[in-house]
Order: C-alpha cells, then structure tokens, then sequence
C-alpha cells in the first residue's frame, strides 16, 4: 500500500533535518578554512617561512579530512546478500507457522547453508521481520535507514549515515585526520592565540578569527581524541560499538571476543593486507561483510568434535578453535596462519580486496 501525502512529507522533513549536523560540521570546516589559511598565515604571519610550511601542512591535512569525510557520508552502507533473504515459500510458511519452535524450525533450515554462528538472547536464529531475512553475522537492523547494515557499528548523525563494513575504515580515517587537524590548528595557533591576550596583535578582525580557532580547535581535539582512542580500541579487539554494548550470542553462548583473532589479523580485517593503502579513504577491508572469522571458546554441539589435546576453554585467541563450517574465501585465510580447518574439504583462499561501495541504533532481536 502506498504511503499518504502526510507521511511522506514527514519522512522528508526528518531527511533533511538529518542533514543539519552534516551542514553544520561543512561550515565550520569552510570557516576554520578562512581563519587559517588567510587571518592567520597571510595576514598575521610575517615570517615567509613558517608561511609556508604551515599552508603546506595544513592544506595537506584539510584535503585528507574532507577526502575521509566525503567517502564516510556518501559510501552506501552494505545490505545482506541475496542468499540471506527468505524464498516466497519459505515466506509464506513462516507466515503461517505460529511464534514458537515450528516458527524456528522453518528458519533453521533456511539457514542450515549459511555462514552464520551467532544467535539471540534466547539461542535463536537472527531474523528482520522487517526486512525479511536472516541476518548474517554482526548484521543489524538500523531504525534510521529502516534496513539491514553488515557488521553495523552505529548510526552517525555527523555523517548522517550508517558506519559499517563499507565504510567502517573511512569513519577511522575521519576521526583521525579531524583530530590531526585540530591538533595541528591549536599547536600552530598557540602564540598568535598569546599573543591576543598580551596585546601582541594589531587591532584587526583577525585577532577575533585567531582566538575562536584556538578554542574550537583545542575543543575538537579533546572530543575527538577520546573517540578515536575508544574505536582504536575497538578494532584492536575486534568489536563494534554495538558488539561492545552487548556482547555477541553464539550457539555455546555469549562471547565477548568471540571474533577477535589477535591484534595483527584484527588490523588487517579493517585495513586489509596492502599497507600502503592503510592512511588513503581507499576500500581495503577484506571479505565480504556477510561472513567473519570467529573463535569459539566452549564446545559448540553443532560442530565437529573437538581432538582430545585442545582445550575448549583457552582464552588465548591464537589457541581459539575455529567453526567446522567453511567461511568465505575471503575472510578464511586470516586463519591460516595459525589454525587449520577441521573439515578437510576446506580450501582457505585470498579474495582480491576492493570494492566500490547519527546517536547510536540499537536492534531489536527476534
């Protein structure tokens, strides 16, 4: 059924509302642009020298952080493949099986070929009602965008997009470069910014432009330094803002670090394997966002059994056992450097890394 006229102009409205911190963040980029680069180098800087170096730096930073900003608001969050959607007669005998055990045992089989290990609360399989799909791992359903994001993190309202697999790294970028900016504005800004105390500065409006920089600025970087640091942290154990909330439930039970593979491998799932892509807004990331490495700490009854050397309750993520059930091409070969497949007929590959693709949005489990 079509939507009325009011509804549709509500959903406008809050469209474009969602782009006022959007606007608001491109204006005081386009304004710390002018205070910098002319009220401060070309006009209160008289060492030709420093001039320089300062506008070389800083134009190299500034075309950094837009570069990283643009590819974070207008990459296109990633969806679940079509192989995670419900067949029309799956659909239709969902439909008239009642909530229970007979309404799962219908999900089970639509997902007995899926690349899926973890589960709700209540050890059942992930499914969107709304979007009609079983979800992948880390898959989520953003209330904002009213879809399913692979390996969602959050919604971001100063981006005014969903940061997941597609652009999960451009969002690292942003903060690091935003903070890097800042930093470098308030260190190069400092003596001007006494010397407008100390009466240093000729009368001029500049002087006002040189004092607000620094106190955005030095504002920006506190902020930002603490949320970058806390994503830093996240990658390093391999874990999304809504992983980190609540921890992922897998079919041995909850498992905080159920997908953490050690800090090396954690770094290359977001970055991927080619260092030199690492500080560009280039994708990178390996795999495929509908499949993840994942270690299991306890004994899972639907895998394969455990050899009688191993021990299931290891912490260490090296000594982790890995799913029976072979993972994408692309995500598997984290794994074999330390691990072999339990299943012989599984043949670990390297896929071709590359691909074109606010408040934080939880889901809630069915």
């Amino acid at each position: 059924m079509a939507p009325s006229g009011p509804g549709r102009v509500r959903r406008r409205c809050r469209r474009v509302l969602y782009w006022i911190p959007v606007v608001f963040i491109s204006l005081l980029l386009g304004w710390s642009y002018y205070a910098y680069a002319v009220q401060l180098c070309v006009v209160s800087m008289e060492n030709i020298g420093e001039q320089v170096v300062c506008l070389i730096a800083y134009h190299l930073l500034f075309a950094m952080f837009v570069w990283s900003y643009w590819k974070t608001i207008f990459t296109l969050p990633m969806n679940p493949s079509k192989e995670f959607h419900l067949s029309y007669a799956e659909k239709e005998l969902l439909e008239r099986e009642p909530r229970g055990e007979a309404h799962q045992e219908v999900l089970r089989r639509a997902a007995k070929d899926l690349p899926i290990y973890t589960r709700t609360m209540s050890g059942a399989i992930r499914y969107c009602d709304r979007c009609q799909l079983i979800k992948p791992d880390r898959c989520h359903h953003c209330s904002v965008c009213d879809k399913c994001i692979l390996k969602m993190d959050h919604h971001c309202p100063w981006v005014n997009n969903c940061v997941g697999f597609s652009n999960y790294k451009f969002f690292l970028l942003f903060l690091a470069y935003s903070l890097l900016y800042c930093l470098f504005i308030a260190a190069t800004d400092l003596q001007y910014f006494i010397k407008f105390w100390t009466n240093g500065l000729p009368d001029t409006q500049a002087k006002f432009h040189i004092m607000f920089l620094f106190f955005a600025a030095a504002m920006f970087s506190v902020s930002l330094s603490s949320l970058f640091g806390y994503h830093c942290w996240l990658v390093s154990k391999n874990k999304s803002t809504l992983e980190a909330f609540r921890s992922p439930v897998f079919r041995h039970g909850t498992d905080k670090n159920g997908f953490s593979l050690g800090f090396s491998k954690n770094m290359r799932q977001v970055f991927g394997d080619e260092k030199k892509y690492w500080l560009l807004p280039v994708f990178s990331s390996l795999g495929d966002g509908c499949s993840f490495p994942t270690c299991l700490v306890n004994q899972d009854p639907e895998q394969l059994s455990m050899p009688a050397g191993l021990n299931p309750a290891s912490k260490n993520p090296e000594n982790h056992q890995f799913p029976a059930k072979p993972l994408r091409e692309s995500q598997s070969h984290l794994l074999t450097d330390s691990q072999s497949w339990t299943e012989s007929s599984t043949n670990p590959g390297k896929d071709k890394a590359g691909m074109s693709n606010p408040a934080l949005t939880m889901e809630n489990e069915t």
